[in-house]
């Protein structure tokens, strides 16, 4: 067994562009559950209509790139409100029925034929990252044997990790001021926070705009790491991830969606490469009759869940997080 090819692939994967993805995407829900208590499950709708709006832009409607980021977050904001308006003076689970419900919904409409025109169909869109890719500075890629990534990822991951730093900042500042203040309260008890006179509505549908705003860049960043947007890759299953990361880091955390992140895609990746390593070649760690190559890369989800239970368990908070911060008021 090649213990460097373990760790080269934990790392990489860990410090890479999918792992970013998901900081970013955990970043907003961080905003909704963390510190304001929104259940928001549908933040694959909201980066699926960041990615679409700027693949649309550019392809579709032969806009430049950069008008096409700013539609594309204009349309994760026009999400936001359209799923808020209606929802957000009712109890949380209703937000969670609507964001789950939409996400769905979009994703079937992106990838709808009687929209291929449009949106490409279930193929989706290319050829909106030329710009993007040409702003490239790096002449090869980066192998120094713990981590290893190609030229593009080498720049996707210095725009992404700029990203998410900037992203911590901005709720770091936000979060200190009398605006983040007022949003932990309403997390904490949202009639008292009405009876000080503040309109908790408001500041709901602000948290779920800027949440949803970084939902729009996780999509966005997505779909130009790897040059095309696909509309099968914004299933739920990317909000279920986005919300492992925040919530193995620490809910109400500004780093804790980062680490989250990071830990959660270095186990993922080294389980992968160990359990594949383990059960190949002529003579494998693992025998046949207890599982076969092809069962290997899903085994890796099975450890991780069984420690994502174990952790829960015994610390249903995360890493850096706080047992009160998770708690859901769902008046």
């Amino acid at each position: 067994m090649d213990i460097g090819t373990i760790v080269d692939a934990a790392f990489s994967a860990a410090l890479g562009p999918q792992a970013i993805v998901f900081a970013i995407a955990a970043i907003g829900l961080n905003v909704h559950f963390g510190y304001t208590g929104l259940l928001n499950f549908g933040q694959a709708g909201f980066m699926a209509v960041g990615a679409f709006g700027l693949a649309v832009s550019v392809v579709t409607w032969d806009l430049p790139f950069w008008l096409g980021l700013v539609i594309a977050m204009f349309a994760t904001v026009v999400l936001a409100l359209v799923l808020g308006v209606p929802t957000l003076r009712l109890r949380a689970d209703y937000l969670a029925i609507a964001t789950i419900a939409s996400s769905e919904i979009l994703r079937l409409v992106f990838g709808a034929v009687e929209f291929k025109e449009t949106f490409g169909g279930s193929n989706g869109l290319t050829g909106f990252a030329r710009t993007y890719q040409s702003l490239n500075p790096y002449d090869g890629g980066l192998d120094i044997g713990v981590v290893s990534f190609s030229r593009n990822d080498l720049w996707s991951i210095t725009v992404g990790w700029s990203i998410v730093a900037l992203g911590c900042l901005l709720i770091w500042a936000l979060m200190r001021s009398p605006w983040g203040r007022v949003l932990r309260s309403i997390r904490e008890d949202e009639d008292a926070v009405r009876s000080l006179g503040k309109n908790v509505f408001a500041y709901k549908m602000q948290a779920l705009v800027l949440g949803g705003i970084f939902g729009g860049l996780a999509g966005v960043f997505h779909v130009l790491k790897q040059a095309s947007a696909v509309p099968t890759d914004f299933n739920t299953t990317f909000t279920f991830y986005a919300y492992a990361a925040l919530l193995m880091g620490g809910a109400a955390r500004v780093l804790g969606p980062v680490v989250g992140s990071v830990l959660f895609w270095f186990l993922i990746a080294g389980l992968g490469s160990f359990f594949s390593q383990a059960t190949g070649g002529t003579d494998p760690l693992i025998p046949a009759s207890i599982m076969t190559d092809t069962q290997a890369s899903l085994v890796r989800f099975i450890v991780l869940g069984l420690g994502l239970m174990l952790l829960m368990i015994l610390r249903p908070q995360g890493i850096f997080g706080d047992r009160r911060e998770i708690a859901i008021d769902g008046r």
